[in-house]
């Protein structure tokens, strides 16, 4: 590891000023995963802002009847909240589905979003890889590519965005609160996340300098009719193969509104709103549900050792709309296959 300096901020405004004064900063809040890039030499930043004291920790209603995430608050404690857990049980199933009790009770929300790709290469720096080095090559296209894309990949970056609670703020449609040197501004979370093209450095839209300050949540928040569904090698501390975000409003059997969005299978957690369409209107049923997956899927393609995943996904949406729509909620499974 490098040596660094650490301040600590008191205010939004001063993490700002302290990161454009600075050659190579970053922000750091619970640490969970930025200290591990720095360990593994793959980050080199010189001064690190540390955010734990700036008061933006509250989880508080909005006045339009949403919920505002403060950016410091630990993933631990956002999933137990009682507006949380009663109000948004999607995005607390997701939560608890990630990492292990001790990360969920350093990791921050923000630092939830900021949280890079656990592709083998990236952390591998003997391989060649254009997020960490651009213009190396991608050593994953053509190697072993289990846990890598199957949409959106281009041929410079294969990687997956590794976040649970972003699949869960994806399907709820999230607002991103940001605060920079040109003041504050507000991402759509569908916006906030890029897909590789070519630049696979780049894993989000914010400009540089700019810091979460809160996480806000719509008011509907598909209390009664949700799932995520994981589907993981081991039934804890392991990132999905495939897991799927499923919100429904339901008028007796039929779908008078719906959210879907899937992890582990792109850069960014993927949402079709296009799909999604085909499921107003229509009856809540298998035949549904399956033509809806053909849709997500249709132009999902496979890097050889990870072709599997196009036909697990596509059985794990069936799966989760059919728990969703029974009000049947399983945070996560384990996935057996013979191959590597």
């Amino acid at each position: 590891m490098n040596p660094f300096t650490l301040t600590r901020a008191a205010s939004a405004e001063a993490a700002v000023r302290d990161f454009s004064s600075h050659d190579s900063p970053a922000y750091i809040g619970g640490g969970t995963n930025i200290l591990d890039l720095m360990k593994e030499n793959v980050a080199h930043p010189t001064h690190l802002i540390g955010l734990n004291k700036l008061p933006l920790n509250a989880i508080e209603t909005t006045a339009d009847g949403g919920l505002r995430l403060g950016a410091t608050a630990t993933n631990a404690d956002t999933a137990w909240h009682p507006e949380v857990k009663q109000r948004y049980p999607l995005l607390n199933q997701a939560i608890l589905a990630g990492a292990s009790p001790q990360l969920r009770n350093m990791a921050t929300n923000a630092g939830n979003l900021m949280q890079r790709t656990r592709c083998y290469y990236f952390y591998d720096t003997a391989t060649p890889c254009n997020k960490r080095e651009p213009g190396s090559g991608c050593a994953a296209i053509g190697g072993y590519n289990r846990i890598h894309a199957i949409l959106g990949a281009s041929e410079h970056c294969i990687a997956t965005h590794p976040s649970d609670m972003c699949v869960a703020l994806a399907a709820l449609e999230a607002v991103v609160h940001v605060q920079g040197k040109d003041g504050a501004r507000q991402i759509k979370f569908e916006d906030f996340h890029r897909l590789p093209d070519d630049q696979p450095e780049r894993d989000n839209t914010l400009q540089p300098g700019e810091l979460i300050v809160a996480l806000e949540l719509p008011k509907q928040g598909f209390a009664k009719h949700f799932s995520y569904l994981k589907l993981r090698d081991r039934q804890s501390y392991a990132f999905a193969l495939v897991s799927v975000a499923v919100g429904l409003e339901l008028e007796g059997a039929t779908i008078k509104d719906a959210r879907l969005a899937l992890g582990g299978v792109a850069h960014k957690p993927w949402r079709d709103k296009k799909a999604e369409q085909l499921l107003i209107g229509q009856p809540a049923t298998e035949a549904t549900f399956k033509q809806v997956a053909e849709a997500v899927l249709k132009d999902a393609k496979g890097q050889g050792t990870n072709d599997f995943k196009i036909e697990l996904a596509r059985r794990a949406i069936v799966r989760a709309l059919k728990q969703a729509a029974a009000g049947e909620q399983q945070a996560s499974d384990v996935f057996t296959n013979s191959n590597p």
